[in-house]
């Protein structure tokens, strides 16, 4: 679940990325948002997904405005669960700031079952391992 900050503006762009122990960006798991044309305000994240261009379309919802939540479903691997692999939330508003490590924490059998909080338009975001 993604609970988005009180802000003003228009939708947030989110980008849900499994990050190697290298830090390096490996996948992109989930993007909050559907239209391709604002994707490099995502600065970082559009930097590895454009480069591959690969097809997100499977995994793409609407944007997220302040105050609201979203609940979407993200496949990670149980062979990157406690092995240095990491998620990665990136946000941005157009018109407004960007925050490539909104949230991000390692991948281990404990923070997959965590809250953590986010530090821009994110609040925090909860996983629930299935």
């Amino acid at each position: 679940m993604l609970q988005m900050t009180n802000y003003t503006g228009e939708g947030a762009y989110v980008a849900i990325s499994l990050i190697d122990p290298k830090g390096e960006y490996e996948k992109t798991l989930y993007m909050q948002g559907d239209d391709d044309e604002w994707y490099n305000d995502l600065t970082s994240w559009f930097d590895f997904y454009g480069k591959k261009r690969n097809n997100i379309d499977a995994i793409t919802g609407a944007t997220v405005a302040g105050g609201q939540r979203s609940i979407n479903v993200i496949e990670i691997e149980d062979s990157k669960i406690d092995s240095g692999y990491s998620i990665r939330f990136e946000s941005a508003v157009e018109d407004q700031e960007y925050y490539k490590q909104d949230v991000e924490f390692e991948l281990t059998s404990a923070s997959v079952k965590s809250k953590v909080e986010g530090t821009g338009f994110i609040r925090y975001i909860r996983m629930i391992p299935n």
